[in-house]
């Protein structure tokens, strides 16, 4: 197995010439060019997972230094057991066990491709299956008896599950937490929806490093089908939060997204166009 400098995703050899994930526009390869890595080489120089508790049944794990994107993922634990959503592009015995000590893990499973990190290597450490979306299965890039596909919906246990959203990829999905220490829900969104630094807005990207909008129809698509599912708080794929009124903060958001990109606000722009 070889992972992606660039995005930590795992990969199967015979390598591509060019990881697949890094290439498409969402992404981007290094000007100097496709770089490979192993867990091994990470191991050696000093690679750590750093785990942080942040509430009652929710830890993150983060990749200390960065690996690939360098996601925080989240790992939320019921009482049937746990969910490792967003898996880093690293796996070490140690996390691992920390993680099983909290009993069973239902599955590993990612909000889309850029978020895949060393999935099945995580899916073998924690003895559970790795969940992908079907509208994503094509970028794959390590195949392994782990890997289960799922449609539009699963649930892994009450009060939790995995819904696909689409939008930055088509199988771009989130978890829902109906059942979180709050009571009030919680969205593990990835950047299906991404809370900006702001804390009080959400964006919607086909590309974030490369800033490829999507359309005001999609947008409106996302914000209804995420209107369905009753939660008050969403974490992004860096830990980033919408702490309180997140279905207040899409729908302000969505409708920002769509005024701006059918144009209601031209005029702040200093342009002049014929309407």
């Amino acid at each position: 197995m070889r992972i992606c400098a660039t995005c930590g995703v795992e990969f199967s050899e015979p390598l591509p010439e060019v990881c697949p994930i890094c290439a498409d526009e969402r992404q981007w390869v290094p000007a100097d060019g496709q770089r490979w890595t192993t867990s091994a080489d990470l191991a050696a120089a000093g690679q750590q997972l750093v785990v942080a508790e942040r509430e009652p049944g929710r830890a993150e794990i983060r990749t200390k230094p960065t690996v690939g994107i360098g996601q925080t993922s989240q790992l939320v634990t019921t009482a049937q057991g746990s969910l490792l959503w967003d898996p880093p592009g690293y796996v070490d015995d140690e996390t691992a066990a920390r993680i099983l000590d909290r009993g069973p893990v239902l599955a590993v499973a990612a909000s889309h491709p850029h978020m895949f990190g060393v999935q099945t290597a995580w899916g073998d450490a924690l003895d559970a299956p790795v969940l992908v979306c079907a509208s994503d299965a094509e970028w794959i890039g390590r195949r392994t008896e782990r890997i289960a596909v799922w449609e539009d919906d699963v649930d892994l246990a009450p009060g939790l599950s995995l819904h696909r959203i689409g939008g930055h990829f088509a199988g771009s999905a989130v978890a829902h937490w109906a059942d979180d220490s709050t009571g009030r829900g919680l969205l593990l969104s990835g950047d299906t929806v991404f809370p900006n630094p702001d804390r009080a807005s959400l964006g919607f990207l086909r590309s974030y490093p490369n800033k490829i909008p999507l359309s005001a129809a999609v947008v409106q698509a996302i914000a209804d089908r995420l209107a369905t599912l009753d939660f008050d708080r969403i974490i992004g794929n860096f830990g980033n939060p919408i702490d309180r009124d997140a279905k207040a903060v899409l729908a302000y958001s969505a409708a920002r997204h769509i005024a701006w990109v059918r144009g209601d606000h031209d005029d702040e722009t200093g342009i002049a166009t014929s309407g």
